[in-house]
């Protein structure tokens, strides 16, 4: 027995699939009655809605927008606030016949999530780190640095507090 497009039966019933041999319910292929894939809300122009990077969608194709977290301090926003100033950065490469730890000195032009931009300032050579392989970075002078906590901003001149028990940390022994 075959199908009307001469498809074995062992395909199945091709009018009732959706085509390629995948089932029809409820106008989507693949979508099975109680199954995880749930049809998806279309917009005029036959796309599926824009969701904010981090934002879940919902089975009936509405958007959850989570806040972003207050508190939060990462080496690229140190390193942004740094631009300009000269860093020695130090990075290793595991299973590198070569060399494994390699040392960048040169002046900050940009730092993004996964990357670090060094200028030599004697040879003019441009360096793309990976912060993959970054180990530590050290500056020749003090840093500049701002990071919000418990609702203000922490910065480098911001006084340290002799008791320590208000940012959540003791002194004591345990």
């Amino acid at each position: 027995m075959s199908t009307p497009y001469g498809y074995p039966s062992a395909y199945g019933n091709y009018a009732q699939q959706g085509g390629y041999g995948y089932p029809m319910h409820g106008g989507m292929p693949g979508a099975m009655p109680g199954s995880a894939m749930m049809p998806v809300n279309m917009n005029a122009g036959g796309m599926p809605p824009n969701v904010p990077s981090g934002a879940v969608v919902t089975p009936s194709g509405g958007n959850i927008v989570t806040a972003p977290l207050v508190e939060e301090s990462y080496v690229e926003n140190i390193l942004r606030l740094n631009r300009g100033k000269i860093a020695t950065v130090y990075m290793t490469y595991e299973n590198n016949r070569e060399w494994n730890a390699k040392v960048f000195k040169g002046v900050i032009l940009a730092a993004g999530r996964d990357h670090i931009i060094l200028s030599d300032p004697v040879t003019g050579m441009r360096f793309l780190l990976l912060t993959l392989n970054l180990d530590y970075i050290t500056f020749d002078e003090p840093i500049n640095y701002e990071y919000p906590f418990h609702g203000t901003v922490v910065t480098n001149s911001t006084p340290m507090q002799a008791d320590m028990t208000t940012t959540g940390t003791s002194s004591g022994s345990r």
